[in-house]
């Protein structure tokens, strides 16, 4: 008989410590594999992450602007419309609708909200869908600098990695910064400084509450809260925003209903920042910051104040605005500028007439419409937004000649017809055009070069040449005075006889070809002094001059102020201004006439700083009378420039006697066939240049320079005023005898040249001093064109033996 064995007091072991036992190896190898794989996945998602050192640097991008030398934005490069704010100076009913609406727990929780992470996963089961999301400041700030909007799982654990580390090398308020600056809110507007300029057209700190309430629904969805193009869906999340500022205890009652009651007024791309016109200027600078950083130019936030005074740049561009529409205007209507093909169906003219416009982009201050309706009493037009205006019979007055029944076809009014818009003097809309004739105009101080107004044209827009340093022409008669100042250093002076009479001049012994030069109205004047020769701008006394003191030496002289040697011809014709320079080159050689013999190098950038205010680079400018090469002595200086004040006041720049002052001077200038008009000049202060032509050669009609002087007048006017008078003091090396001038060096009986080409001629006993009673502008003939060699889009061809008008 078996005994049986004694229970055992030992409890069964539970069934899930077996199964542990059996299964612990397998599960603690998962758990490890897990660990092992999402380690790794950590670190294939970490590699790509920016550094510690460059979250730490992180730096928004901001455009390169430009500034006025009194502080006027005058232009800004960049892909991106943005400007930084520090967050002490950005409005607190800003901050706190963006963080009600955004991340209301924003300085409680870490780079993550779990809590509201977990409440908007319960709120998005409920609904059935995504309908919550729990991104916070940080991470849509990780996202937006470094990450795409893919919805993606691996893109969103970067986003969380990337929160963690932004915080960890930034506080809060550094985040929140940083958030404000580089958030994308439509209207190519980045940060908050940007979109109230784009929307409201106003400065972050003058925002209401309502109109922060709306920026503040913005970063969401900046297309579908967008209040320019859906203001509905705006409103809607304005007032939201606003409830749920006021449910947290962040606004009163009273301050919600002001905001609800507010009406938004919206900017609409109708800027009220003044414009300084200097679009040409502002590209200069331009085109230098990008040689000197590359393409960072556009991102780093670089700051460039210019040389250029606001008022003076704004009087400059109207000078040569007015003055080219005044030329234009009385040359007629040429008819319209282009035509479309109407669509029959309405709802396809707005495209059609949008897709017209594209080649025809509108100006400062004209636009272009397309004609489509024409009644006896009315015209009807689109604008390229699809906006219609109806212009009453008065606005039609310029172009009425295209109205008539028997009118040209180019010169016809009818549907489809692309025409111009302007405002007239009452700023109502009225029939414009374009003028064809271009101009320009520059200003500078002569004492240091430094520009001061620079206009290179009609419209930057329409064509980008820059007239003022790219277009070389012949200089005409504005040349003279750079010859007549080496005369001085040869013994020549204002009381030099000299002959005005028939030349036959052969350029090239190796041809039997002459040129014989004429002055304009066909006569000569005999003996007649320097003086009056060049008041007179007498040619066969210029070239006279030239041929005594030799081609070679006067060449070689005029290098003196700044031009190149290859740019002046070597023949005789150089002396009425043959060769070629721009209308800066001309303003440089001017000035050295008005600072007493110095010249100067004209600068436009007086300082760059970076974005954070880091000065990068400061000009240092040559200065007159200081570290400035000194090109011609003070006595031939001062002696040229009674020369040219004399022009000015009894010459023929007469009409510059209506400005009112006695302390102007300068010399006109007009090449053959009145195809290139000039005047150059100066007050002791301001020295400008202007120009007026056709791009591609072709006569003016009229004296050039008396259409480039009147332009100079504009702008000089304007820009002396409250300029006192100045009277320059005769420097050492000047003797005034009978009331004349001469270099010390040379007087009478002492080196002096007291005729020039009067063999056989006997002296004058006395020479007028005054302007023909009739005050006409006897002028005088061009120089022979010079071959050109220079970048420029205009071709002059080489004529020797043609005649022409120069003033």
């Amino acid at each position: 008989m078996t005994t049986p064995l004694p229970e055992s007091d030992t409890p069964p072991t539970p069934r899930w410590l077996r199964l542990w036992r059996r299964w612990r190896m397998l599960l603690g190898g998962v758990v490890l594999v897990s660990f092992l794989l999402l380690a790794g996945g950590i670190a294939w998602l970490w590699k790509d992450l920016p550094s510690l050192d460059e979250l730490d640097n992180l730096q928004p991008k901001v455009p390169l602007r430009i500034y006025s030398a009194d502080g006027i934005l005058i232009g800004e490069f960049g892909r991106e419309r943005r400007q930084l704010v520090k967050l002490s100076e950005m409005p607190l009913h800003l901050k706190q609708a963006l963080l009600d609406i955004e991340d209301a727990r924003f300085y409680d929780h870490g780079a993550i909200d779990l809590t509201g992470a977990i409440r908007a996963g319960f709120a998005n089961l409920a609904s059935g869908g995504r309908s919550q999301g729990a991104s916070t400041i940080t991470m849509q700030l990780a996202r937006d600098l470094f990450l795409t909007k893919d919805k993606e799982i691996s893109r969103k654990l970067r986003e969380i990695l990337l929160a963690y580390k932004i915080e960890f090398v930034h506080s809060k308020d550094g985040v929140l910064e940083l958030y404000m600056n580089q958030i994308y809110l439509g209207q190519r507007a980045y940060g908050f400084a940007g979109a109230a300029r784009a929307y409201f057209d106003k400065d972050l700190q003058q925002l209401t509450l309502a109109e922060s309430a709306m920026l503040a629904g913005l970063p969401k969805a900046p297309a579908a809260y967008n209040p320019v193009i859906n203001p509905e869906r705006a409103r809607v999340r304005q007032v939201y925003i606003l409830k749920r500022m006021l449910e947290l205890g962040h606004i009163k009652e009273a301050e919600y209903q002001r905001a609800l009651a507010e009406p938004l007024r919206l900017a609409n791309g109708r800027s009220k920042v003044a414009r300084p016109h200097a679009a040409y200027l502002a590209e200069m600078v331009r085109q230098q910051m990008v040689a000197q950083y590359g393409e960072a130019a556009y991102a780093r936030g670089i700051s460039v104040t210019t040389t250029v005074d606001y008022t003076a740049q704004s009087q400059a561009w109207q000078a040569v605005h007015d003055s080219l529409l005044e030329y234009d205007r009385r040359r007629g209507w040429r008819g319209a500028e282009g035509q479309i093909k109407l669509p029959k169906e309405e709802d396809e003219l707005e495209d059609a007439v949008a897709d017209g416009l594209e080649r025809h982009p509108d100006t400062e201050d004209m636009e272009a419409v397309v004609l489509t309706a024409v009644t006896s009493k009315a015209l009807t037009l689109m604008r390229r937004d699809g906006d219609t205006l109806t212009l009453p019979p008065g606005s039609q007055r310029f172009a009425a000649s295209g109205l008539r029944s028997d009118a040209p076809e180019r010169l016809r009014l009818r549907p489809g017809v692309i025409v111009r818009l302007s405002n007239n003097a009452q700023g109502k809309p009225e029939i414009s055009q374009l003028p064809e004739v271009q101009g320009a105009l520059v200003a500078m101080q002569p004492q240091d070069g430094a520009i001061r107004a620079l206009v290179g044209g009609y419209d930057f827009r329409l064509n980008p040449f820059n007239r003022v340093t790219q277009a070389m022409r012949q200089p005409g008669s504005s040349f003279k005075p750079f010859v007549y100042s080496a005369a001085l250093e040869k013994g020549i002076g204002p009381a030099t006889i000299v002959n005005d009479a028939p030349l036959s001049i052969k350029l090239d012994p190796a041809r039997d070809e002459v040129w014989e030069p004429k002055n304009d109205d066909g006569t000569v004047a005999g003996p007649i002094t320097l003086r009056r020769g060049l008041q007179k701008s007498k040619n066969l006394v210029a070239l006279r001059v030239a041929q005594q003191i030799g081609v070679p030496y006067a060449r070689e002289y005029v290098g003196r102020f700044g031009f190149d040697p290859r740019q002046v011809p070597p023949y005789l014709p150089m002396a009425l201004g043959a060769g070629q320079v721009t209308p800066l080159q001309l303003a440089r050689g001017y000035a050295v006439f008005a600072n007493g013999g110095y010249l100067v190098r004209p600068y436009l950038i007086r300082e760059v700083r970076d974005g954070q205010g880091r000065l990068l680079m400061v000009a240092k400018p040559q200065v007159a009378a200081q570290n400035a090469p000194q090109a011609i002595s003070a006595a031939n200086a001062y002696v040229m420039d009674s020369l040219l004040t004399g022009v000015a006041q009894h010459g023929t720049a007469y009409q510059s006697n209506n400005l009112g002052r006695t302390d102007l001077a300068g010399k006109t200038g007009t090449t053959n066939d009145g195809r290139d008009g000039w005047f150059a000049g100066y007050q002791h202060q301001l020295v400008a240049v202007s120009w007026f032509g056709f791009d591609q050669p072709r006569p003016l009609g009229g004296g050039g320079a008396q259409l480039a002087l009147p332009m100079w007048m504009r702008f000089m006017g304007q820009a002396l005023k409250g300029v006192p008078r100045y009277e320059a003091i005769p420097p050492e090396g000047v003797r005034n005898l009978g009331g004349e001038l001469y270099l010390s060096a040379f007087t009478p009986g002492n080196g002096f040249v007291a005729r020039i080409g009067m063999e056989g001629v006997p002296m004058p006993g006395s020479e007028d001093s005054e302007m023909p009673a009739d005050d006409t502008d006897p002028g005088a003939e061009a120089a022979p064109e010079a071959p050109t060699a220079a970048a420029t889009p205009v071709v002059q061809p080489v004529v020797i033996s043609r005649t022409a008008r120069d003033r």
